[in-house]
């Protein structure tokens, strides 16, 4: 009997240490960001053994960062009947209390979890902590707060330095965070992560030779280690974007370690979602069509790959099926609708109602400008899409319609486009209330004034901003504004010197200038009329309007 009993303690005790080594190899693969085969290697342990609390905690935090919340809850649920480390599913569940935004039941089932820790237990706020960092709304300073609770014999354990050098990086306290990633490959070689994070501050800081080179160095220790090349994809891409003349050396390096990356992980939906996400950022989107299409023919059911379809096809100047797509998944109320998901509605329904021969479906394009506002509430530096869009209409001399999009492209100051936009919303303002037979509109040429003034207040030194509000003052019939600002601009014109005013432009504007604001003085001071007329006629001595308006004035 003793040696059944024998025989059946060592039974256990071995399939306790391949199991071990089946957790060990997942966590492995969640940090490789391998999802797809941890998932799958999960649902494998569990199904052989329900009492492994800890393989379906980490299962159901797969999907809890993947936002598959009742999935997530399932594993959770049958997690905590297990025998071995349910309590770790208490953590998952107030990760997903958390995403919710229930804050008093979170830290309630973060109390029962770590109320079975043992004094030399760490593992468990590692795991708390990330739950407060992996929300849609992170709480970094909280997860910081919980890492730092530590017991003193382990607050030099290397993965809890790693789990708060992440923390800190989240709370963009950049010192920190490299103190404790150093600290943790320092104490711990084969810590990888640890080593890659110290690049990803450097790309963070925008030293991107210095960025790549120590992603250099990871790569060196292990070619294999998929995130380095998502890393080194977004390094090419942020580099490109902010050095322009090298913008597609540097894409096609950033598309290129994305596929060495995709090639490491999986090909499964999940990773295909993405890879579309960067191919957005690097703007491929015929590329984006295609895996769009792909994850199409994968699961034609999930709502987000409508999202990427309707991108694409717009982008790809398919714009009836963008409108298709998009409107399919922004009407699925289980659907998230991002700002930037207005944005393409918007800009394909501009695109509809703008027809080829200059006339306008003028409800289709009111849909979307009001599409264009969401976006732009919704996330405030999506303005910088809208200029180039305004400036078409203005070019077909839609002013009008160019108007509304640039009054939405103001919304935002701090727009890098600011001035420019505000420029053009004047001018589109103007030229719309000068066409032939129409009605002035009093409200929308305030409107311009107050563009033309920031223009003016953020670059005084842009001349042709103090006459087109001089003109729009004209429109609203105030002389006194009009003689104001059109004198600025004499002012401003003069200071340059005489070689700026013999130039050809600048001699219309000013004689333009003297003329308008002569007639302004006209009747109520004819001293000053009579010497701005003469003003004109030191320019242009033949200048018939001052020359018949003189001899009207003169007694």
């Amino acid at each position: 009997m003793n040696k059944f009993k024998t025989l059946g303690v060592a039974l256990f005790a071995t399939v306790s240490a391949i199991q071990a080594q089946d957790i060990n190899e997942v966590k492995k693969q969640l940090d490789a960001e391998q999802f797809e085969k941890a998932k799958s290697n999960l649902k494998t342990i569990v199904k052989s053994d329900s009492d492994n609390g800890e393989a379906f905690f980490l299962l159901g935090t797969i999907y809890a960062n993947q936002k598959v919340a009742d999935s997530a809850k399932m594993a959770f649920d049958n997690g905590l009947k297990a025998k071995k480390e349910a309590h770790l599913n208490n953590i998952g569940l107030g990760q997903l209390s958390l995403e919710k935004g229930d804050l008093s039941v979170a830290k309630a089932k973060f109390d029962l979890a770590k109320n079975e820790m043992r004094k030399k237990d760490f593992q468990e706020l590692i795991y708390i902590a990330n739950a407060y960092s992996n929300v849609s709304k992170p709480n970094y300073k909280e997860a910081i707060a919980t890492l730092n609770s530590v017991n003193e014999r382990s607050s030099q354990e290397p993965l809890l330095l790693l789990a708060l050098g992440n923390a800190y990086h989240g709370d963009k306290d950049q010192n920190n965070a490299f103190k404790n990633y150093r600290a943790a490959f320092q104490a711990d070689a084969s810590l990888i992560r640890a080593k890659m994070q110290l690049g990803v501050l450097l790309k963070g800081a925008k030293a991107y030779t210095e960025a790549v080179s120590a992603f250099n160095e990871v790569i060196a220790i292990n070619p294999n280690y998929s995130p380095v090349y998502r890393e080194l994809a977004e390094t090419y891409y942020y580099w490109g974007s902010n050095q322009p003349q090298d913008y597609d050396a540097h894409i096609q390096k950033a598309l290129g370690f994305y596929e060495k990356y995709m090639s490491l992980t999986d090909y499964s939906l999940t990773s295909r979602m993405r890879h579309a996400d960067f191919l957005i950022l690097a703007k491929d989107y015929k590329a984006l069509e295609v895996e769009a299409n792909k994850m199409k023919s994968l699961d034609n059911v999930n709502p987000r790959i409508f999202r990427y379809l309707g991108y694409a096809a717009y982008e790809n100047g398919n714009i009836d099926e963008a409108l298709k797509s998009l409107n399919t998944f922004v009407n699925n109320p289980s659907n998230t609708i991002i700002g930037q998901d207005y944005m393409y509605l918007g800009l394909g329904k501009i695109n509809k109602a703008t027809k080829a021969d200059g006339t306008l479906d003028l409800p289709v394009f009111n849909e979307g400008v009001e599409f264009l506002r969401k976006a732009v509430q919704m996330e405030p530096t999506l303005t910088r899409d809208l200029g180039d869009i305004g400036k078409k209409l203005y070019e077909q001399k839609l002013f009008k319609e160019a108007a509304a999009v640039f009054e939405i492209a103001t919304s935002n100051k701090e727009s890098k486009s600011f001035l420019l936009d505000n420029f053009y919303l004047g001018n589109s303002i103007y030229f719309d209330n000068t066409k032939t037979g129409v009605v002035k509109d009093t409200i929308a040429l305030k409107k311009a004034d107050i563009a033309f003034g920031n223009v003016i207040e953020a670059s005084p030194a842009t001349l042709d901003a103090y006459v087109y509000r001089a003109r729009t003052q004209t429109l609203l019939d105030n002389d006194e504004l009009m003689i104001k600002y059109y004198q600025q601009y004499v002012d401003l014109v003069t200071q340059k010197g005489s070689e700026e005013m013999a130039k050809a432009n600048v001699k219309t504007k000013l004689i333009e200038s003297y003329n308008t604001m002569a007639a302004g003085y006209a009747n109520t001071d004819k001293v000053k009329a009579i010497e701005y007329f003469n003003k004109t006629l030191a320019i242009d001595p033949t200048n018939a309007y001052a020359l018949q308006s003189l001899a009207v004035l003169k007694p």
